[in-house]
């Protein structure tokens, strides 16, 4: 049964990225929102207060039109998992957040929590160490690559 936590993760990343390229609400609220800083600094500490651990943000910045931050974070299990995003989902819509997007309450292994500028990951701690998204989106993008150079594939 430990297959459909990853294929839960496919969809999401998958669904998510086919939104960007739509130009999808999300994408455009995104594009709309004057302060995602203040957004993503709200989310950390609402975060810490839910006792979410190993809180970790990404900037996105000229490595994705997803948004413009990432955050990770782990709960203890699957009911702390949940707890934390039902948290942040009740706090960013009190906070004005009108497309709040959750996926992944149903198992609790991995909620993704998309407000268009910050996109939360919260796992359980396997499953997180398993995908480590912070690993694959930390990575600096080479300069080549940023230009489209094509002479080193």
């Amino acid at each position: 049964m430990r297959d459909q936590p990853a294929k839960d993760a496919y969809r999401l990343i998958r669904t998510t990225a086919e939104d960007a390229r739509k130009g999808s609400s999300l994408a455009q609220s995104a594009a709309k929102a004057p302060d995602s800083a203040a957004l993503l600094e709200d989310v950390v500490h609402w975060l810490d207060d839910a006792k979410a651990e190993d809180i970790v943000s990404i900037p996105l910045k000229g490595k994705s039109a997803l948004g413009d931050f990432m955050v990770v974070a782990s709960g203890r299990n699957d009911r702390h998992v949940a707890a934390i995003a039902e948290q942040l989902r009740d706090k960013l819509k009190a906070r004005g957040e009108a497309r709040v997007r959750v996926e992944g309450l149903n198992a609790c292994d991995w909620v993704l929590i998309d407000t268009g500028d910050v996109i939360v990951h919260v796992f359980r701690p396997e499953v997180r160490e398993f995908y480590n998204l912070e690993k694959m989106w930390q990575a600096d993008i080479p300069a080549d690559a940023s230009r489209g150079d094509s002479s080193q594939h």
